[in-house]
């Protein structure tokens, strides 16, 4: 019997029989895996399975369903409208069930889960730290990293394929997203160690605009900032060579390619003292922040949200950890305040 408060009631006219008893849960986990990872091999991969038991588990839900899920465009396999509606309430399935195991470890005293979370390419230099930190806390939990460049985590986004995402810059007007601040990101130029600027304090942006620069590609954050710096002085850098990988821009500095504009957290590993160093350059640094983005409407599972809770609660940690690589910076390292209310970005209309 449902608690005496709760109203609602489920006839047995209304309950999903026909699939109850004609598909199974692998079967939709494997569907699931097809159209979340555009193939079958993969999906047999990532599930431990034969191809051909991947293959046979779809005949025999297709065969259930009474209409062909996928359909094959070249080498590429795509859902079909219905696979895609499938998908969908498998994904709105495996969320509820994903919950209640959760909960049910909670009754045992034993916390468990899965948490999947999309970072962008920069935010690999702290987010497995603070994931690590996140495990021994809650030894049962299972964590999937996925690190991508900005537009596969916007897409990611769009497909709801992780629980949360880390981001430097929200999506604006492109997605509807809850985006909460959580942690210090800011953008420093970069030079080799012997670079004559070195040492020199509150360098004009205008000395270095005929220096040779190497940026980060098209689309990327931390090229539209750095771009936005020498539009409000009317100039633009002498752009050398564009990467689309912070270390392959690290190595071209060293290699006396150029200067750069990085996130300082680029830096974690070697420290401020290494071959890479930071000019003291007006304009900069650019106080920019961390991100945690999940889509607008979306029920965090019980793992995602504490993850969530427990990133905001190391955010003072995250600043002390700035301030001591680079001191220059710790008067610009402010904290927000408070963040208990997610700040929203919302698609206008």
């Amino acid at each position: 019997m449902p608690p005496s408060g709760e109203q609602s009631y489920t006839p047995p006219a209304a309950m999903p029989d026909y699939l109850i008893r004609h598909a199974t849960l692998r079967q939709l986990q494997v569907l699931e895996a097809i159209v979340r990872l555009g193939s079958f091999t993969r999906a047999a991969e990532e599930l431990f399975l034969t191809q051909p038991t991947v293959s046979m588990q779809i005949k025999k839900l297709a065969d259930s369903m009474g209409l062909p899920l996928f359909e094959h465009v070249g080498r590429n396999v795509r859902p079909t409208e219905a696979g895609m509606e499938l998908y969908h309430s498998c994904r709105k399935i495996f969320e509820t069930l994903a919950n209640l195991e959760m909960k049910i470890a909670d009754l045992k005293g034993i916390k468990r889960g899965r948490l999947r979370l999309g970072v962008i390419t920069t935010a690999k230099y702290f987010a497995p730290e603070v994931l690590g930190e996140f495990c021994k806390l809650y030894p049962g939990i299972e964590v999937a990293l996925k690190v991508s460049n900005r537009d596969r985590i916007l897409e990611r986004i769009n497909a709801n394929e992780d629980d949360l995402y880390i981001m430097g810059q929200t999506p604006d007007e492109q997605i509807e997203v809850e985006a909460m601040p959580f942690a210090p990101n800011p953008l420093v130029v970069m030079a080799p160690r012997n670079h004559p600027l070195v040492g020199k304090k509150n360098v004009p942006l205008s000395m270095i605009v005929n220096e040779p620069f190497i940026l980060r590609e098209p689309g990327s954050g931390i090229r539209d900032a750095t771009l936005k710096v020498f539009d409000q002085l009317g100039q633009r850098p002498q752009v050398r060579m564009e990467l689309g990988s912070n270390e392959a821009i690290k190595h071209a500095i060293v290699g006396g390619l150029g200067l750069s504009v990085l996130s300082l957290h680029t830096l974690t590993l070697e420290g401020t003292e290494g071959p890479v160093a930071i000019l003291d350059i007006e304009g900069f640094p650019i106080m920019r922040e961390w991100y945690l983005v999940y889509p607008k409407g979306k029920e965090l599972s019980l793992v995602a949200q504490a993850f969530l809770d427990y990133a905001l609660e190391v955010e003072p940690r995250m600043r002390e950890r700035m301030a001591l690589m680079w001191p220059r910076i710790s008067k610009l390292l402010k904290s927000p305040g408070k963040k208990s209310h997610p700040a929203r970005r919302e698609k206008k209309a």
